[in-house]
């Protein structure tokens, strides 16, 4: 036992080294591969930043560990996949994420991943879906900044779907609020412009809140015009322009729509340009308009063209990672397959002679063990039953047996008269012997238990005590278990034993019923002696209870009735 006990710690450590050392490596793995990831995620590389990423997933285990590192790489992943329109994937991305959100020691990933769920159910219209996603991540963030941009959006969503009334409720009272991120100051400005330009768009489309609209507009435009940001900006200005188109402004609804396409081209928003250059179209004269429609027709088959071959690199990128995670995952179960028969083919012999040894040895102990036991429990079961017998013959005829000397003593046998006393205290004592004799006899629990117990009962009756049987067989005592058979028998014996010695009755009942499940048996006698004795009854049948309890019975007595003693217990068939 000793030597099986040092070999499995001696086993237990060398594989926690091995564990701790593995972890080690994948831990500055992971950590070199997502900051490539996320350096060519910065510089705008997306499908670079899409291949790091996934090969960060791929090395992570966020059953065990992990878990950030596994969700902020789909998160990110998920983004790129948003960017390039294939909302499918990144559906089918973030479900792989949303059992180990719990598991994540940094509440933004759990937040970004519901984000980035409800943006994808905006792009495919399911803004019912979208507003749910929103709200869920709105109860996990923690920040004020990060709450405030949360509610923004669920008001955009409801823009959407023409609830504008709505959205102004969540806008008004968070819009004109300078909430600071402490981790990116510089969203401090952007998310503030944004609120702004959504409730202006909200005012707008209400109507009847003209000057409101354009304070809105005015003062989004304001902040974005110190952000240094072109394309922020394109969005207030082609805000002005349908401001001013609607209230038949036509310079400075020109104006507007000029600035907004000034901004796209110098964001390099080719589908902005577009979209400000069909706003241009509109605003300006017959002459220019003409002239911005070829640009237009022109820069609509470029990025017709430019989108479906960034679509068809984007599709190798993925087929690729795919392609990377097969192998990855058939490397792994290579290198662990080879592992794990070097590992059984160098402790096999060890084991097998520590476990045969150690089963030897267990084997030994336990046939040892248990033979002592047994015979130590069956002398002392002997030894206890014989001591119980002789106090009880002791108890029982000790009295009689001087009664009997002292008779025979003072009194002449010869006479016929002296001679019937003498044999019939001599009965007596043969009553009393075969009664302790059936007492501890062997039970029969056949189909003879009923007679057996009939008889058993009826061996109690005498000049003195009459006893009643009703019930016994009212049921099938062949249903009934062997044990449970046996307590009865002990039970109503160890009864009757002291009811006539404490209760002296003239008449008694026994009332063998079936209730369902149960079997009911009640005792009751026409004795007045006993709430007198109470005490002393209630010590002689503490063996009877716990007779019952080890057939899962229980027991009922009542000392207090008008008409005598009355006990009952119950058990299941």
């Amino acid at each position: 036992m000793i030597l099986a006990t040092l070999y499995f710690v001696k086993y237990s450590e060398t594989q926690k080294q091995q564990k701790n050392h593995l972890k080690a490596d994948r831990s500055i793995k992971i950590k070199k591969t997502l900051e490539k990831a996320n350096a060519f995620f910065n510089s705008g590389k997306y499908d670079s930043a899409y291949f790091y990423f996934n090969k960060t997933q791929l090395l992570c285990e966020p059953k065990e560990d992990y878990p950030d590192e596994y969700v902020g790489s789909l998160n990110s992943i998920v983004e790129i996949l948003q960017r390039y329109g294939n909302y499918y994937e990144a559906e089918t991305t973030l479900i792989k994420g949303f059992p180990y959100l719990d598991k994540t020691t940094n509440i933004k990933h759990a937040v970004n991943a519901y984000t980035f769920m409800a943006f994808n159910y905006y792009y495919t219209n399911d803004n019912e879906k979208a507003i749910f996603y929103h709200k869920k991540a709105l109860k996990k963030a923690v920040s004020t900044f990060r709450k405030s941009r949360i509610i923004s959006e669920i008001a955009f969503m409801y823009m959407q779907q023409g609830k504008f009334q709505e959205a102004v409720d969540l806008l008004e009272p968070i819009a004109r609020l300078k909430i600071e991120d402490k981790i990116t100051p510089s969203n401090t400005d952007i998310l503030r412009s944004g609120k702004l330009y959504n409730l202006g768009l909200c005012y707008f489309y209400l109507g009847n809140h003209k000057k409101e609209a354009l304070d809105c507009f005015n003062e989004s435009l304001e902040i974005g015009l110190t952000l240094n940001n072109d394309y922020e900006l394109i969005g207030n200005y082609y805000a002005l322009y349908q401001y001013y188109k609607k209230y038949n402004n036509p310079a400075l609804k020109k104006i507007n729509a000029e600035k907004a396409y000034i901004c796209a081209k110098k964001a390099k928003s080719v589908a902005n340009e577009i979209t400000m250059l069909g706003a241009l179209i509109e605003a300006d004269n017959a002459e220019n308009s003409k002239n911005h429609s070829k640009i237009y027709l022109r820069m609509v088959d470029s990025l017709t063209v430019s989108r479906k071959k960034a679509k068809n690199q984007f599709a190798d990128i993925i087929y690729n990672s795919q392609k990377d995670k097969d192998e990855n995952l058939e490397l792994k179960n290579l290198k662990a397959e080879n592992e794990l028969k070097l590992q059984r083919q160098k402790n096999r012999s060890t084991i097998s002679y520590v476990v045969i040894s150690f089963a030897l040895i267990v084997s030994l102990f336990i046939i040892y063990f248990v033979t002592s036991k047994g015979k130590k429990e069956k002398d002392e079961a002997i030894f206890k039953n014989e001591m119980r017998i002789s106090e009880k013959l002791q108890f029982e005829l000790e009295k009689d047996i001087d009664k009997i000397v002292l008779f025979t003593e003072n009194y002449d046998l010869e006479k016929e008269k002296n001679k019937e006393k003498f044999l019939s205290h001599l009965n007596n004592i043969y009553l009393k012997t075969r009664n302790i004799s059936r007492e501890n006899s062997e039970i029969v629990t056949d189909e003879n238990f009923e007679k057996a117990l009939k008889e058993m009962i009826s061996g109690y009756t005498n000049q003195n005590l009459n006893i009643i049987i009703n019930g016994l067989h009212s049921f099938s005592w062949s249903k009934i278990d062997r044990v449970k058979k046996i307590t009865v028998f002990r039970v109503l014996q160890e009864i009757f034993d002291q009811m006539k010695t404490l209760n002296n009755p003239s008449l008694a009942s026994i009332t063998f019923k079936k209730e369902k499940k149960n079997i009911l048996i009640t005792y009751t006698d026409n004795g007045n002696e006993i709430s007198s004795k109470h005490g002393i009854l209630e010590k002689r049948l503490q063996n009877v209870e716990n007779r019952i309890k080890t057939i899962k019975g229980t027991l009922n007595f009542d000392t207090q009735s008008e008409n005598g003693f009355k006990i009952s217990f119950k058990f299941s068939i």
